[in-house]
């Protein structure tokens, strides 16, 4: 069984060499939904995997809308003992992305939030240790929202402020952990257009966002896709 410390060496090694098998977990940002054309940057990434040129890696996208912290450290061990493909092989890399559904508040800007933030943290806590024993994890973080088109579904309200506060969380667990993790948070508000990656709901990327975060992936040290 592989363990975190063989994250560096795997990048390096195996991302260009023999086929892997890798499952994507997570929320809506995982199954991509908004990206009416490519289907988001999981399956973006699948297709581009796919070419005759490339390694072959297969990619399995486990996202599920509205999942949080809590839901995919449920999901996790079953989805990775059935992902194998192969007989007798388990999968060789997780990439996770979860939280942005723990961080909203429910009913009004000034309610609780969806996971309570101690929850949240031993949510976290169980997700990443267990994820850790299984193989490599690689961890996405979340996009920024466009607060001021919230309430989402007439009921959750997002904030930059709660965002911060939950990816930060993540952040510094991962590096606890020596995950890689992709602050892409920080890397949108970068941008003055940054606004114009979201769809109308203000909370999922559209066509232009799930194509800048793919090349967020592609681009990330982590991984080191040429």
């Amino acid at each position: 069984m592989q363990t975190l410390a063989n994250v560096s060496e795997f990048r390096l090694d195996r991302l260009h060499a023999a086929p892997l098998r890798i499952i994507a977990l997570g929320d809506s940002l995982i199954y991509g939904f908004g990206d009416l054309e490519g289907g988001g940057w999981v399956e973006r990434l699948r297709r581009q995997w796919m070419q005759p040129d490339s390694a072959g890696h297969a990619v399995y996208n486990l996202g599920i809308r509205g999942d949080r912290v809590g839901q995919v450290a449920q999901r996790l061990e079953a989805e990775f003992r059935n992902r194998g493909e192969l007989r007798h092989r388990q999968p060789d890399l997780i990439i996770l992305s979860v939280g942005v559904n723990d961080s909203a508040r429910l009913g009004s800007p000034n309610a609780r939030n969806f996971t309570e933030f101690s929850l949240f943290q031993a949510d976290l806590t169980h997700l990443l240790d267990r994820a850790c024993q299984l193989c490599p994890v690689l961890f996405v973080g979340m996009t920024p929202v466009d607060e001021s088109r919230m309430p989402f579904a007439e009921a959750l309200y997002y904030s930059h402020a709660d965002q911060y506060r939950y990816k930060e969380a993540t952040r510094l667990a991962c590096a606890a952990r020596k995950i890689p993790y992709l602050d892409v948070f920080e890397q949108w508000l970068r941008h003055d257009d940054w606004r114009s990656r979201l769809s109308a709901d203000g909370l999922h990327p559209n066509v232009k966002g799930y194509t800048a975060l793919l090349q967020d992936f592609l681009n990330w040290n982590a991984i080191a896709v040429p």
